[in-house]
Order: C-alpha cells, then structure tokens, then sequence
C-alpha cells in the first residue's frame, strides 16, 4: 500500500500541473495564429456571427450565405473595398490591452524600448519584446478565436456587456452588438460562457485581475451557457498543441 502512494502522489502531481498551468509553451501571437487554423480545421465556423469561411477563397474568405452576414461598411470612407469584411482574423476574447496594462512595460516602457530615431515606446510592442509572461498570454490560444474581420475592428478593446435592445449592425441574423459611445460589446447568448470561462482561466492562471462587476456578469453567463461539445473538443486540441488546458471547460 506504501509503494501504491508513493507512485500514485508524484503521478496525481504531475497530472495537476500539465492541466492546471497557463500557457508555457507558445510565446508568439504569429505562431499561435498558425497553429489555431489548424485546431479549427473541421470546425471553420467564426465565433461572433456563426458564419462558415473558406481561407482558400482570398477574394472573400467568409460564406455570408450560411450566416446572413451584412457588412456594417462594405466600402471604406476612401471608396474602397473594405477587406476586413471578407477576411478571418483571430480575435484575443481577452483584448491585449486588458491584460497588458497590468504589465510595467505596457504602462510606462522600458529601457530597450526605444526605436531608432531615439523616440520610446510603450504598450503592446514594447512587452512583446522584453517580457516572457506578455509573450506567453498574448499567444495563449486558448484565448484566441477567428472573427471577421470587420467585427474583430468593431469590438476594438471594448468590454463586453448588455446593450438595450437588438440593433443588429450586421445583418438580422448576426447577434452580436456593439455601443460604439459606451464602448461596450454583446454577444449572442450561446458564447456568452465561452467568453466567461476565458476570463475565469486567465484569472487563475495568470492572476489577471477581473472588477466585481464583471465577475458578476461572467458568472451569470457561465450558468446562461453551459460548455458544449466544441468547447470540450477545442479544449482537449490545444492541449495537445500547447500543453494546458482550461481546467473551467474541463
């Protein structure tokens, strides 16, 4: 019984510690943004609006047909065609600004920062230089999910919260909405605890701090929506890739 504990404890340590840890492994936003295509292979569905995309069409990668999307602005001011309309990108539900302001280099910068006509820098590109802990959030995937583009540029860092009514920016069947005055963003009540359960992990594995307002929100939305099938199956793919998983999906 003394040798079953012996092997047992260091086993059930190791366990905890390869689920439990934040992203160790993937310290590149570009490398993550590869590896995420793959994750989404046999799922290329866009986290907002639910839309299908194709990345092999470069003329205009999401099938608006499946989902019913309207481009809030087909054309730029400019006249021109606006691309983020027609392209995927992957979308941090936590936005970079969130986390990164808790950093010292993204507030006030640091003595490598500095361009080479003289002038310092801070902020996003500055910590994604001189520090590790930035590098590995940024980049952890399990943050990441694709968006069209244009609604990724409309949700800018914007918190999420509920907006009155049902203004629908991007088609009738898109529920996503955002109050550009109040720099607020709904989502449709389906990734609603998707997005609480990402708060809830980078809360715990990186000690991001999340206000009383917002924990309460997120906890409303985590019981509104319960984890489904793709958020076990996503889960368990970039465990395989990265290393750790969202022990509030498992």
């Amino acid at each position: 019984m003394k040798l079953t504990r012996k092997i047992i404890i260091p086993f059930l340590s190791l366990f905890l510690l390869t689920n439990l840890n934040a992203n160790e492994k993937i310290d590149s936003f570009s490398k993550a943004k590869k590896l995420m295509k793959k994750v989404y292979k046999e799922n290329q569905v866009t986290f907002y609006s639910n839309c299908k995309y194709n990345y092999r069409d470069k003329s205009n990668m999401i099938l608006r047909d499946s989902c019913g999307y309207e481009p809030r602005n087909e054309y730029t001011k400019k006249g021109k065609k606006n691309q983020r309309a027609t392209r995927i990108e992957w979308e941090h539900v936590i936005p970079a600004e969130n986390f990164g302001r808790q950093f010292a280099c993204w507030r006030e910068g640091n003595s490598a920062c500095v361009k080479d006509n003289g002038r310092t820098y801070k902020g996003r590109k500055c910590c994604s230089l001189v520090d590790e802990k930035f590098r590995f959030m940024e980049a952890d995937m399990h943050n990441l999910v694709p968006a069209i583009g244009e609604l990724n540029a409309d949700r800018s860092n914007f918190r999420y919260g509920i907006i009155e009514g049902e203004k629908r920016l991007y088609g009738q069947n898109i529920d996503f909405e955002v109050d550009f005055k109040n720099r607020v963003a709904e989502p449709a009540d389906n990734i609603k605890g998707n997005i609480a359960r990402t708060y809830f992990y980078f809360e715990k594995q990186y000690g991001m701090k999340i206000s009383n307002k917002d924990k309460k929100l997120f906890n409303a939305w985590n019981n509104l929506d319960p984890v489904d099938d793709w958020e076990r199956k996503r889960n368990n793919l970039i465990y395989k890739i990265q290393g750790n998983k969202n022990p509030f999906i498992n």
